[in-house]
């Protein structure tokens, strides 16, 4: 062979290597890895799994925490058992994968959707699955209809678990389909419709009731209502399955956290400890009232594995027994304001608390020395309201978690910054560990959160949500203060009438005196 031809040869298997790797593209056969039967997606074949089939279940997973463990492993089994169906399951790192999870905007972990028919912007929200079988039956009811959960209430009676039994007249009534979606939203607990009238010999409701059985024993009844939706279904039995005290450990921790009641009373005691039954007791009795308006959780303090969560609470184990109570949507945190845990002051904590009567509980670390002489102040609840709501100085406070990777890596940063406004007596620049301070004020969002608080005499707050980059760090604080201004002219005019209004007012009064006089 000449070299001509060797060089034609070559160009040939060239073309055909590059075509053969065009077509596994186009199929998003090859670019897609599959590990038992589950596709890993990143950016590049998205879009290919997406046009490739139908259904499409992804789960965007955190890599190292346990959620992901255990969903993956239900994953890896119910891809196993849905092989030859329509049905593809497929994961998404998002630490790896932090554009593509942004672009979904699949930010918030644990996350499960199911795309179908290659939509990628209108997905169908998946309940964290417990277990393989929970992600077939999810599949199945939300492709099925009522119908399929009519079943023979004598097969119920033997049930171990949670059975959730709606006994209706009529079949085509809207209560049915109001039930049935809410056992889509609930795939982890067992469903049935039954007709049967020994259900009211045994139980004694009236028709268009939903019955909570376990082992045959009546748990709970709800009255269906014309008004009744399927949110307030699916709380009322999310809140039953669940005993009214739940012991926080690393089988209930997903469970609690997933409760759509939130807010949270935690009893921090220590179950080793003489006085626990009593304590217990108390707890409990005072749950029963609450059921619906407040979750209660047990933390043993004698249990090393809860050293985070009492970290995050700021709990010394030497402090217990003490209540805290918390909502999962502001995280503000109140103390029964008690050393009797009874269920007298239990009870009247969280009424107080349901009524807004409660006060937050506020700490502070202690003041560091020559903390005005730093570059950037390091805050604490004693000074952040001094420095923060000063209204002749503009302050940028980076609110962070001193064992958080992301919260540390934004430190050297804000050390940047403040060398950047070094010059400036009009700036300051803060910072200030959420963890170990309260602040009386509402925090929006995850830390590291930047927040600018303008040089005004309102108290307001501006987050900052750009990019984290020097130039435009600096571009939005000098932005910020220009708007300030401007909002400066108009609070100094109101503040110079109301002055005026008060002194005219007082001269009034006076020349009153005087004539009276």
């Amino acid at each position: 062979m000449n070299r001509l031809q060797l060089l034609g040869l070559t160009a040939f298997c060239l073309l055909v290597f590059a075509a053969t790797g065009t077509q596994s593209n186009l199929h998003g056969e090859e670019t897609i890895q599959r590990t038992d039967g589950v596709l890993r997606l990143d950016k590049r074949n998205f879009n290919n799994a997406l046009g490739k089939y139908k259904q499409l279940l992804v789960h965007f997973y955190a890599p190292l925490t346990g959620e992901a463990h255990r969903v993956s492993a239900a994953f890896e089994a119910a891809a196993e058992m849905l092989q030859g169906s329509e049905v593809q399951l497929a994961v998404v790192d998002v630490a790896n994968e932090k554009e593509l999870t942004k672009e979904l905007n699949a930010t918030g972990h644990p996350t499960i959707r199911l795309y179908l028919s290659g939509d990628k912007y209108n997905p169908i929200a998946c309940p964290v699955p417990q277990s393989a079988a929970s992600i077939l039956t999810w599949l199945k009811r939300r492709a099925g209809s009522a119908a399929d959960l009519i079943t023979d209430f004598s097969q119920l009676e033997t049930s171990e678990v949670l059975t959730v039994v709606g006994f209706f007249k009529d079949l085509n009534h809207e209560y049915v389909q109001v039930f049935y979606e809410a056992s889509i939203d609930l795939p982890d607990i067992k469903f049935a419709v039954t007709q049967d009238d020994e259900v009211i010999e045994k139980y004694g409701p009236a028709h268009d009731a939903v019955l909570l059985l376990r082992e045959s024993r009546l748990i709970q009844t709800y009255k269906m209502m014309p008004q009744t939706s399927k949110e307030m279904l699916t709380i009322f039995i999310s809140v039953y399955k669940m005993d009214p005290v739940t012991e926080y450990n690393g089988q209930t921790a997903s469970e609690i956290l997933s409760s759509p009641v939130l807010n949270h009373a935690l009893l921090f005691v220590n179950k080793s400890s003489a006085d626990f039954d009593e304590i217990f007791s108390a707890f409990s009795i005072a749950a029963e009232a609450f059921r619906l308006k407040i979750l209660f959780v047990l933390v043993n303090v004698d249990e090393p594995r809860n050293g985070r969560l009492m970290e995050y609470f700021r709990v010394k184990d030497f402090e217990a027994p003490l209540i805290r109570l918390v909502n999962l949507t502001d995280h503000v945190t109140y103390h029964l304001p008690s050393d009797i845990l009874n269920v007298e002051n239990i009870t009247q904590f969280c009424h107080s608390y349901l009524e807004g009567k409660a006060k937050p509980r506020l700490q502070s670390e202690p003041i560091p020395e020559g903390w005005e002489q730093r570059p950037v102040k390091e805050l604490v609840g004693m000074t952040f309201e001094k420095v923060a709501f000063n209204p002749n100085v503009t302050a940028f406070v980076l609110f962070y978690l001193p064992y958080s990777q992301k919260s540390r890596a934004v430190l050297p940063l804000w050390e940047e910054l403040a060398e950047a406004f070094n010059e400036r007596d009009d700036v300051v620049i803060a910072r200030i560990d959420a963890s170990a301070n309260d602040i009386n004020m509402s925090m929006q969002g995850a830390y590291p959160s930047l927040c600018l608080f303008p040089a005004l005499y309102a108290e307001r707050m501006v987050v900052y949500t750009g990019k984290r980059k020097l130039k435009d760090l600096i571009k939005f604080v000098d932005k910020e203060m220009e708007k300030a201004k401007k909002y400066r002219i108009k609070e100094d005019e109101d503040r110079r009438k109301y002055i005026e209004a008060l002194k005219a007012e007082e001269a009034k009064k006076t020349k009153q005196n005087k004539d009276e006089l």
